[in-house]
């Protein structure tokens, strides 16, 4: 009976972590190993095809130090970033506001931009900016403006990647707030109303506060993807090279460098490098953008 008894408590103590063990097995294999194999392949010669080669420590990171084009990369991701990102949830606090007051109609409609693929996305936009017969470029020139070479110029090149985001991700951004504004007590904005605030003092000093944790969320969300930023200027990039960003890596972002290097010129151990320092970028502009979000919100 007390055989029984003590394995019967250990069969309860151990169950709990049985049950737990997919996650970390899948998430090991999936996810630890990748990473730390990631860092071994880091430090050496490592042809994509012909597999590992000779051990160069911390050679592949200080060549990426003093590579131009990984800085070119970084600052055109900067900048699309910025870009995209800024306006982008200035205008989903916005649509939120207004869609508070609407049918689920609306809240259909601004969502439909995320559910298209990114590659018709592209197709329309790649029509939208073309230089000799887009409709932007037509419309510039009715108010007369010359014709702009979007995929040509640098900053006409960002502001087109940026706006492809900004139409992705702006309505989904927006339906994240509206459910955050929804949750926010009514029983706030009727005394906050009561002390005499305006519909501008009650959104400062009650919604925003309210939906702090969505917005720290979208924030940090919009900066990991900013960072990794990929397929919409891949997509843009009429010259068909690989992760090139233009003629002239005009819009070339660090993922496409990456990209470039470890599937253009198969060297997995300077993309490796690369990807490394890709992941302390994430964690810088997630830091920054918390950090920032935070400070707003508390003014």
């Amino acid at each position: 009976m007390n055989a029984v008894g003590r394995s019967g408590r250990l069969g309860s103590r151990i169950a709990p972590y049985l049950l737990i063990a997919p996650f970390f097995v899948v998430f090991g294999a999936f996810g630890v190993f990748p990473l730390l194999y990631t860092a071994w392949v880091s430090v050496h010669r490592w042809h994509l095809i012909a597999g590992g080669g000779a051990f160069t420590g911390l050679g592949h990171y200080r060549d990426l130090l003093v590579d131009p084009l990984f800085y070119n990369a970084l600052s055109n991701t900067v900048s699309i970033f910025l870009l995209a990102t800024v306006p982008q949830l200035v205008l989903a606090l916005g649509i939120a506001t207004l869609l508070q007051r609407r049918g689920a109609g609306w809240q259909v409609l601004v969502l439909v931009p995320n559910v298209v693929p990114v590659v018709a996305v592209a197709l329309v936009f790649g029509q939208l900016f073309g230089r000799d017969y887009g409709i932007v470029n037509f419309l510039l020139g009715r108010i007369g403006v010359a014709p702009v070479s979007w995929q040509s110029d640098t900053w006409a090149a960002h502001l087109g990647v940026a706006t492809m985001v900004m139409w992705r991700w702006t309505g989904y951004t927006a339906l994240l707030y509206l459910a955050a504004m929804r949750a926010v007590p009514r029983e706030l904005h009727e005394a906050a109303a009561l002390d005499g605030a305006g519909g501008r003092q009650r959104f400062r000093a009650v919604t925003l506060p309210g939906i702090r944790p969505t917005l720290l969320f979208t924030v940090v969300a919009s900066a990991l993807g900013g960072v990794q930023l990929f397929t919409e200027p891949q997509l843009f990039d009429g010259t068909g090279l690989a992760g090139s960003g233009g003629s002239d890596r005009q819009f070339q972002t660090v993922a496409m460098y990456l990209y470039e290097v470890g599937f253009g010129r198969f060297d997995a151990g300077y993309a490796a490098a690369l990807t490394w320092v890709l992941f302390l970028l994430c964690a810088v502009f997630a830091v920054v953008a918390t950090a920032l979000v935070r400070r707003v919100v508390r003014r």
